[in-house]
């Protein structure tokens, strides 16, 4: 164990060294991490028991964070008024993207009840820019497409979860003993949760706030206040019956338009401390459950995998900006960058022991194996597609759909830098 260890930590250091070198090639940090924790896996020096255990804690702290401080950065004002691509994603395309999944699913999975293969599509649906920051990052891509990419996939995980908490509770096999302890279940965790992010989010800005005019605090502290809250949020959640990962959403998104951007904690984390819990996340995740998922990849796995990341999504997306000022070859842009991340398989570990056994392992094997394709395929394609859709862009430049966002992006002769 001592020697895996070793190895994780020289190899992070290393890496570090040279991460801003590899964000301008096709190798992301999700990719390198889950490939480091898959390798050390078959080398079997670490413990795989104690993996999985990590596993679940890492990632669920990691969601509680991200999903607070992703919300938190979210101008609810500017987002009805200006940012009409990613509002159109997420109230049309997510409902569109489950529904689509489960068409595209049910074939391949027909002995399954309908609602587990919806339950599997809402797994599939969140996406995560971690494994596209080639695009979201890169300045040669129009920043209101960068913007409308970053905006959609902090949000669509927190309005996923209670789809994936719907399904998961009605294809729950306990559902046909006491059906209305389940709806009970469900309706309180839906309900409760966001009522306790809205009174803890705002009333956790009023006193940032108050603590701010009075001089009574400083940036480092407001940031270990905000993990606080976080924290705060989930377990006061928990601690009722609601659901404490859509109570952090809501509180981020409460807190945040409080404050106002008054917190440079939120901006500042997420670009260094979140990166440490994410790359460890897809460690473990390779550590734990890549070897196992992949004795499980077989034709029917992959064909649903291909058709979420090929057909459903860009569908879904393409139907969502119908009507709008997004050009066909944004359309399809976005359809492409939906990587599928931390959020798919920490909502299938989530679930794992409220559904029937006979489902529960292969969902969360589904949920993995889409995780690192996606990582692979969105990876390997982030740079060459964000060069592909600005050279497109330019050559459309008098097209009047796209001068806006083409007024956004820095020159192709940049595209080295």
């Amino acid at each position: 164990m001592t020697a895996g260890l070793l190895i994780l930590a020289m190899f992070t250091a290393a890496f570090a060294m040279v991460a801003r070198r590899l964000s301008s090639t096709v190798i992301t940090a999700p990719m390198v991490f889950l490939a480091l924790g898959t390798i050390l896996a078959y080398c079997e020096l670490l413990p795989h028991a104690e993996a999985e255990t990590s596993l679940h804690l890492v990632a669920e702290i990691a969601l509680i964070v991200l999903l607070f401080l992703d919300a938190a950065q979210i101008d609810l004002r500017a987002l009805r008024s200006r940012h009409i691509w990613p509002l159109r994603m997420l109230l049309i395309g997510l409902p569109v993207t489950i529904a689509l999944g489960t068409l595209a699913a049910y074939p391949f999975l027909p002995a399954w009840p309908l609602v587990a293969v919806a339950l599997v599509a809402s797994i599939l649906a969140p996406t995560d820019a971690a494994l596209g920051q080639a695009v979201v990052t890169n300045p040669i891509v129009p920043e209101r497409v960068r913007r409308a990419l970053t905006v959609e996939s902090g949000l669509n995980d927190g309005m996923a979860l209670p789809a994936v908490l719907l399904f998961a509770s009605l294809a729950a096999e306990v559902m046909e003993a006491n059906q209305t302890n389940w709806i009970l279940f469900g309706a309180k965790q839906l309900i409760l949760g966001p009522l306790v992010g809205i009174a803890i989010g705002l009333i956790g800005g009023k006193i940032v706030l108050y603590a701010q005019e009075k001089r009574l605090t400083s940036n480092t502290f407001e940031g270990v206040g905000a993990l606080a809250l976080a924290g705060t949020t989930y377990l006061a959640a928990t601690l009722i019956g609601g659901n404490g990962f859509i109570a952090a959403f809501v509180a981020g998104l409460c807190f945040g338009n409080v404050i106002e951007g008054r917190c440079k904690f939120i901006y500042e984390f997420t670009e260094s401390e979140g990166l440490v819990l994410t790359w460890g996340a897809f460690f473990l995740l390779g550590l734990a459950l890549v070897p196992q998922a992949l004795q499980h990849l077989d034709g029917a796995t992959l064909a649903i995998i291909f058709l979420s990341l090929f057909v459903v999504r860009p569908l879904a997306i393409w139907i969502s900006l119908l009507g709008s000022d997004a050009a066909p070859i944004t359309r399809l842009f976005f359809g492409w960058f939906g990587p599928r991340g931390l959020a798919t398989a920490l909502f299938a570990l989530l679930i794992l022991e409220q559904i029937d056994h006979e489902l529960a392992e292969p969902v969360l094997m589904l949920a993995v194996n889409t995780v690192w394709i996606s990582a692979v395929l969105h990876g390997i394609s982030a740079m060459p597609a964000a060069k592909w859709y600005a050279a497109k862009v330019g050559d459309m430049g008098d097209c009047p759909e796209t001068r806006e966002i083409l007024s956004s992006a820095k020159p192709l002769a940049t595209m080295g830098e």
